[in-house]
């Protein structure tokens, strides 16, 4: 039995698999229709979320299962003080597999130390978000060709992103990867992401803080969202929420060929005249983040489909 809690759980082999197999999902959705029939899927959504529990239950019902949960903590017995732990261990008599996002950092890991089916890390707090970075990597796969060899902008709150943290995770692991890493001063990546990954596996990166002076040598530019929930007071979130507006002209700045990601959802940071643009890729995105999710369920659950 497999867990997904990071994207580090895959090798790159089997990152490839994986993608590869959502490919030939989305080339020919038929032949998975009943792959899951009889199966069912738990989200257990302490946090809101409308993308990632969705998408989920989206791909499990693409794939002939289905699907039970909730949407919220107050919700579910966690408002009466239940643990992680007892929750998961009920959950596991009803359902085949689960995906959780929860609040604090690390509690999907402590779900699957006392799981008996595959647990799916859908969000842990500012920590890692693995099946976005599923999503990312297909969509960059998919709008680029290639997951090599690029200059990867990622731009906002990189210090509480987990997006962020998470897909560099992943893209490290990939040659010829640059990164340009924009944000105020107060969103910095943080050092231990810096350090312990970027500088110990001799990534090339360099830090600015005006958009305008990184747009025109990216391949890809990733942006997120200044997290409200993340911050502690709102005076600092006034102050940062409008620090970075992607428009029609630093798109005009930006090649031919780079495309925009974003994980959403958005609030200001990408003006919405910018969704006609043919290089605006983030609702793409969302609709690859259904196929790679029904290739996951299909990974853990160990189905084959001839």
């Amino acid at each position: 039995m497999r867990h997904l809690m990071s994207p580090l759980d895959f090798s790159v082999e089997e990152l490839d698999e994986l993608l590869n197999l959502a490919q030939d999902i989305e080339a020919h959705p038929d032949k998975y229709a009943h792959a899951c029939a009889g199966k069912k899927l738990a989200t257990l959504f302490y946090e809101p979320s409308t993308r990632t529990r969705l998408s989920h239950e989206a791909a499990m019902l693409n794939l002939g299962g289905s699907i039970m949960g909730f949407s919220s903590a107050d919700s579910s017995s966690a408002a009466k003080g239940e643990s992680v732990s007892d929750t998961i261990r009920t959950i596991s008599c009803y359902a085949d597999i689960c995906a959780m996002r929860h609040p604090k950092e690390g509690a999907p890991m402590v779900a699957c130390q006392h799981s008996s089916i595959p647990v799916i890390n859908a969000g842990d707090g500012g920590h890692q978000h693995p099946t976005q970075t599923l999503t990312d990597l297909l969509t960059i796969l998919n709008v680029k060709g290639r997951l090599n060899n690029m200059t990867i902008g990622l731009c906002g709150d990189l210090k509480f992103g987990r997006t962020v943290h998470s897909l560099i995770h992943a893209l490290v692991r990939y040659e010829g990867i640059k990164f340009i890493l924009i944000s105020p001063e107060e969103l910095r990546l943080p050092d231990y992401m810096r350090h312990d990954v970027l500088d110990k596996l001799n990534i090339p990166y360099k830090e600015v803080v005006r958009l305008e002076d990184a747009i025109p040598d990216l391949d890809i530019l990733y942006m997120t969202r200044v997290q409200k929930e993340r911050f502690f007071n709102e005076e600092d979130y006034v102050r940062m929420k409008d620090f970075y507006i992607l428009d029609k002209k630093k798109m005009k700045l930006a090649p031919e060929d780079m495309y925009v990601l974003h994980p959403l959802p958005r609030v200001n940071e990408i003006a919405v005249e910018v969704d006609d643009d043919p290089r605006a890729a983030y609702f793409r995105q969302m609709q690859y983040g259904v196929y790679v999710r029904m290739a996951l369920i299909l990974t853990l659950l160990d189905i084959h489909v001839d």
